[in-house]
């Protein structure tokens, strides 16, 4: 490391040359923005979001501003030059003396398959040593590959983040860290672990999942302070007994490991909550482990024998295929020649079997939501999950991966099957698949794939296919045995595949579309072929007479053949053109090309427009919309597409947080159809969302899924002065250009073809007194102002909630559960805001913020959570608005001279009201 600091110090040296260099660009980048944020903002410098965030801090540098003497959290993307880079963190020492929290994180930017990248981040300047005051380190996302000298000597450090670098070790000298309370050494190559670690004897997190680990030190028993302990995902084999020792634990994470065996006292630590053993090769565990509900054991071989024969003395033991249980922030696993079966976090599994890569590769993953160039669905399809992308695409595996996917069971199941649907050479095919019912509701359609591609689960009517060889074949359908086509020597020349689909119409239906008691159809038959379009000799085929009619009494002035060439919607009549042969049970005739085709008996004359709403009617779903706002904040609207069948059930759920009008009244929509929903009459969307279209939020129904959208709404009008009474209409396909306030003409026209669906009112009340004061700006929403704390500790605000909530992003869900909200209510929040991140976050702060009004300690128990979930930037700066806020109140104190010594009535004090501290 000597000669890394010497290699440093010209770069230091140089620093005042590079300022000079880079000056006239960098004022160029800080200044002639015509929209440039501001750089500095109380004690925060933030210039990661932004491109030239060195030349920036060099600029500032260079003008000695006296602003950066104040400031304490610095934050800087390391995705820059490395020179520049390095000079640039030389200044930071001399020019910040106060800096408390320095993040320099890459991740950033990303690649071609939207994974982040690693900063070029490999040294520290040997002066970064003299910050004296700094706390928190955050060096993630780097391409550290030992850890920097300059980091044991910063002697006040009490948060240490090393996650996603290339470390293989860490050094002796970080056990010379005496106020470290939180490091984080994720994503990294770590194979060992220093004996001094256990001397960090403040230490109370510590996360060393996803490295290479095979053993620990024992003194990893010394922690006596640790609380939380995480080696998930690595390669333990075996615990050390002195983990029993470590009597402030409350939280163990040891799932998708090689564990054989564990210490028997680990379930009796005073303190512990948790123990996720999940994933390892347990077969057998002390009775108190399987008694404990705070042990997971999922995943364990438990109770099953050895597999094979004993091996020679002598032999390696060959440990079992890992097992990898992702989390929600993971969107990538390892995969080597050894296997695994990994647990996606949306519950997916795959299974990699030994030798299916040839090579460690990196698969990632991502689950879409449907929409219509990811969701080929054929005529009589249902979609039944969301869209399943794995990368890399097109990579061919030396055996087969098993892929298990979560779908929604059908409700029509009568001659019907569910299918895996993926993208294989431009082309989407069906794969073999079998279902398995894991527990009540939870079902999983396996298959095998030899590639990575799209993935979704459909149903479709039951399909059988063959392959015609020349000398000809038979074909039957599974579900209609009536329904048979036969080929007969000399229809092909050349082997071609063909395939069945049977389609039932309910008899009733087709009465009431017809008003004729006595109108009947067979089954529709769908048949396609490869290859040539035409055989080479008629094949024949059968059809079952529609129901109610023989062949001995019918009248055959009244039946009809159909015929349809997909993409046509026409039905044509081809009785004439074809011999019909009649039997007592059934119709056969002979084509010479494949197509769809339909027996009808009626007595009507016009067949083909009947049959062409009677195919369109066999497709419809019959559904309901709702748009429901919710109580205690009106601007929040829900609105959903239901069956019909459903309404009652979803409204009585949904009443206790929400109201709303009546439903709609019943429409009709196609599977995989688009339709709009427009605010109007004085109402908005709040906020620019990327299914909104020119105002207009945009749905496709898919009739087993939840198509369902929280939206905030606003309105330009003044509501100091009335309610706004507005209203939200659904229309179909392409919303008109101009959506007319009134809707009673649109309303005349109920047929399926129009484009509104259904208009629903929408009222937002009218703002009185203070209400007006509590709606926050650009956000839509406005609530009863709210201040969490007391005068004496420090208040935080809406505004400072507000600030909180807009920085948190996808830590939220830590943040939430370390703040003791459970996790069943986390998943409730998801659901209802499902397409709103910021929704989530600001609902699940502001709800705490409620329930804790009023109750001392909350502020720190923000703080605290905000600490134990890796955001130690935005616990300092919490704390830094506490501090502020503790100032003014002490200053208003002494200002009307109730300073202590100077005694005043109780009921002076209280009604004191000091100037909460803004964010």
């Amino acid at each position: 490391m000597a000669a890394v600091v010497t290699e440093l110090e010209p770069e230091a040296a140089a620093a005042a040359a590079a300022e000079d260099a880079t000056r006239d660009g960098a004022e160029e980048a800080v200044d002639t923005g015509p929209r440039a944020p501001p750089l500095l903002a109380g004690n925060r410098l933030s210039l990661d979001l932004y491109p030239g965030g060195c030349h920036r801090l060099l600029h500032l540098c260079a003008q000695q501003s006296p602003q950066l003497l104040q400031v304490e959290f610095l934050r800087l993307s390391t995705h820059e030059d490395p020179g520049l880079l390095g000079a640039t963190l030389a200044q930071v020492p001399g020019r910040l003396p106060c800096l408390r929290s320095l993040v320099l994180k890459g991740g950033q930017r990303r690649d071609a398959l939207g994974a982040c990248l690693r900063g070029c981040l490999t040294l520290l300047p040997a002066g970064l040593s003299g910050l004296a005051r700094l706390a928190h380190l955050d060096l993630s996302f780097n391409s550290l590959e030992t850890l920097p000298a300059c980091i044991p000597q910063l002697r006040g450090l009490d948060a240490l983040l090393l996650s996603h670098n290339c470390l293989t070790e860490l050094p002796e000298a970080l056990g010379a860290l005496p106020a470290l309370t939180f490091l984080a050494v994720t994503h990294n190559r770590l194979q060992t672990l220093p004996t001094a670690l256990g001397a960090l004897s403040t230490l109370r997190r510590l996360d060393l999942s996803e490295n290479l680990l095979e053993t620990l030190p024992p003194e990893i028993g010394d922690l006596s302070s640790l609380a939380e302990l995480n080696l998930a995902s690595n390669r333990l084999q075996s615990l050390p007994a002195s983990l029993e020792g470590l009597l402030s634990l409350r939280l163990l994470f040891l799932y998708s490991n090689l564990l054989t065996s564990v210490p028997a006292g680990l379930v009796h630590l005073p303190l512990l909550a948790r123990l996720d053993l999940r994933g390892n090769q347990l077969r057998d565990v002390p009775p108190e482990f399987l008694d404990t509900p705070f042990v997971r054991l999922q995943g364990n071989p438990l109770g099953e024998a050895l597999p094979g024969p004993l091996s020679p003395p002598g032999t390696p033991v060959v440990p079992e295929m890992p097992r990898l249980f992702l989390t929600t922030d993971l969107d990538s696993f390892p995969v080597t020649p050894q296997g695994c079966s990994v647990t996606l976090a949306c519950g997916i599994r795959l299974h990699f079997p030994e030798g299916a890569a040839a090579s460690p590769i990196t698969i990632r993953y991502r689950l879409w939501p449907p929409e219509p160039r990811l969701v080929p669905l054929g005529p009589h399809d249902a979609l039944l999950s969301h869209v399943l992308e794995l990368q890399p695409h097109g990579m061919a595996f030396q055996q087969d991966v098993g892929l298990w996917l979560l779908f929604v069971p059908p409700r029509a199941q009568r001659c019907r099957e569910v299918v895996v649907r993926t993208l294989s050479e431009e082309s989407w095919t069906d794969l073999e698949t079998h279902l398995e019912e894991e527990a009540p509701k939870r079902f999983w359609a396996r298959c095998q794939v030899p590639h990575f591609s799209w993935f979704l689960v459909v149903s479709r009517p039951v399909s059988n296919s063959c392959l015609v060889p020349p000398e000809g074949t038979l074909l039957r359908s599974s579900g209609h045995p009536g329904v048979r086509v036969t080929f007969p020597q000399g229809a092909t020349e050349e082997p071609r595949r063909v395939r069945m689909q049977v389609v039932r119409m309910a008899g009733r239906e087709l009465r009431a579309l017809l008003g004729e008691p006595e109108a009947a159809v067979s089954p529709l038959l769908c048949l396609w072929q490869s290859g040539p379009p035409s055989f080479l000799r008629p094949v024949t085929v059968q059809l079952p007479l529609p129901p109610g009619v023989t062949g001995l009494s019918l009248d055959r002035s009244r039946l009809h053949l159909l015929y349809q060439a997909p993409p046509a919607a026409t039905w044509d009549d081809i009785t004439a053109q074809v011999a019909l042969e009649l039997t007592h049970l059934y119709a056969r005739f002979q084509v010479t090309h494949f197509s769809w085709y339909w027996l009808w008996y009626t007595t009507k004359n016009c067949v083909g427009g009947l049959a062409r709403k009677a195919w369109a009617r066999l497709r419809l779903h019959r559904v309901n919309l709702i748009a429901l706002q919710r109580r205690r904040d009106p601007e929040q609207v829900l609105l959903q597409c239901l069956p019909r069948n459903k309404v009652d059930a979803t409204l009585k759920r949904l009443l206790e947080r929400y109201r709303g009008p009546e439903p709609s009244d019943t429409v009709e929509l196609f599977e995989g159809e688009k339709f709009f929903a427009a605010f109007e009459r004085g109402i908005d969307v709040d906020a620019d969302r990327p299914d909104c279209v020119e105002g207009r939020i945009c749905f496709v129904f898919y009739s087993h899924l939840k198509n369902v959208k929280e939206v905030y709404v606003t309105t330009a009008l003044d509501r100091q002065a009335q309610a706004v009474r507005g209203q939200v209409s659904f229309y179909r396909g392409t919303v008109p250009t101009e959506v007319p306030e009134e809707a009673e003409a649109a309303r005349q026209k109920k047929g399926s073809d129009a484009l509104w669906m259904a208009t629903l009112p929408i009222k937002l009340p009218r703002l009185r007194g203070s209400e007006g004061t509590g709606q926050w700006p650009g956000t839509g929403l406005s609530l009863a102002p709210l201040n969490l704390g007391d005068a004496e500790s420090g208040f935080l605000t809406q505004s400072n909630l507000l600030s909180v909530a807009g920085r948190l992003g996808l830590d939220w869900p830590a943040v939430a559960l370390h703040l003791g909200l459970p996790y069943r209510e986390l998943q409730r929040i998801r659901l209802e805001f499902r397409d709103d991140l910021d929704g989530q976050i600001r609902h699940m702060l502001f709800s705490w913020a409620e329930r804790q009004a009023g109750r001392p300690g909350a502020t720190q128990l923000l703080v605290q959570a905000l600490e134990q979930s890796d955001r130690k930037d935005l616990a300092e700066e919490v704390q830094a608005v506490l501090e502020l806020g503790r100032q003014k109140y002490q200053a208003g104190i002494l200002r009307t001279g109730l300073a202590p010594g100077d005694p005043a009535p109780p009921s002076l004090l209280a009604s004191e009201s000091p100037e909460p501290a803004q964010a």
